[in-house]
């Protein structure tokens, strides 16, 4: 495969709005009906623009129907607003998840779950491949572990099993997450949020932070949803530990670290990997947290040969 992406088609080949678990979810799709469905659950705070369009066409190009979405909270989904039960502030729950205390959040990783389920169902889509990156990894853990029929095969990206002995990201980087940009701007926030991607992001892959800036304006003026990108945290920070649940699965599986990923260490991506019973582990040198055009075209290759059942059964 070639080291860089062929140029997308401008966009999906359509999106709409569906209803799901009483919520509007926004989804795009590449390829056809007719083809075996892969979803694209993405990570904290990220719309469904963080799937790049080439990666999508190319993973649609091997006879797949990609459909990526908006998590509930953010993009053009439904937004839950401060209405409902009360919720932790991120600096009361982040003290709280030190001491192992029980969060109080707007809802859960496993509500997510329910929603991914949900929009399967809206969609017509008896099973599925499922594809997450980082939060979304979690979530697609979730699906496959509580839904095993609806799932062919779970690919986890820059993700963890939960396991509270594993390292915390570096403190820099946690302090930059909580960090808010001065105003919301678009300009600001677009410069604030790339500065964010510039410290989490590959260093062996790193894009400029010009490159990240222009991508993160547009994805901006889509839509800029502070309040639910908090709210996605909390229900990552009270998840509780899904080893057993993924000791459970016997889909084929691929989990996708960075070496050098600040966030989550690359110990999270190897013990995801090392409780799912049958699973493909690629470890990447020198990828962060995020997902470099110049590795994309081997995340394709790999994830092709896991859902068109030419995959080799390891775990390095």
């Amino acid at each position: 495969m070639t080291e860089f992406l062929a140029p997308a088609l401008d966009g999906a080949d359509f999106s709409d709005r569906v209803e799901a678990n009483g919520l509007e979810l926004a989804y795009e799709q590449f390829g056809r009906d007719e083809h075996p469905a892969l979803l694209l659950i993405m990570g904290l705070g990220t719309q469904l623009t963080g799937w790049p369009d080439a990666f999508c066409r190319a993973l649609a190009d091997t006879g797949l129907r990609v459909i990526r979405f908006d998590n509930r909270d953010i993009g053009l989904s439904s937004q839950l607003g401060s209405r409902g039960p009360r919720y932790d502030g991120a600096r009361t729950a982040f003290m709280k998840s030190l001491f192992g205390r029980r969060i109080r959040t707007a809802y859960t990783l496993d509500d997510m779950a329910a929603d991914t389920v949900a929009l399967m169902d809206a969609l017509g889509i008896e099973q599925a491949h499922l594809v997450g990156a980082s939060m979304g990894g979690m979530i697609a853990q979730l699906v496959t572990a509580r839904h095993p029929k609806r799932v062919l095969t779970l690919t986890s990206i820059m993700s963890t099993s939960g396991a509270r002995r594993l390292p915390r990201g570096r403190m820099k980087v946690l302090m930059r997450l909580g960090k808010a940009p001065r105003n919301n701007d678009p300009d600001t926030v677009a410069r604030h949020m790339a500065k964010t991607m510039r410290m989490i992001g590959s260093p062996d892959y790193g894009r400029s932070l010009e490159d990240w800036t222009s991508e993160i304006r547009r994805n901006v003026k889509r839509s800029y949803r502070p309040a639910g990108s908090r709210r996605q945290m909390l229900a990552v920070m009270a998840a509780p530990s899904r080893v057993e649940m993924l000791r459970e699965i016997t889909q084929p599986a691929l989990v996708i670290h960075g070496k050098a990923d600040p966030l989550l260490p690359v110990k999270h991506g190897r013990d995801t990997a090392r409780h799912l019973p049958n699973v493909r582990y690629e470890e990447v040198e020198g990828m962060g947290h995020d997902l470099p055009p110049r590795l994309l075209p081997s995340f394709v290759e790999w994830i092709a040969e896991l859902v068109h059942g030419d995959n080799d059964e390891r775990t390095d």
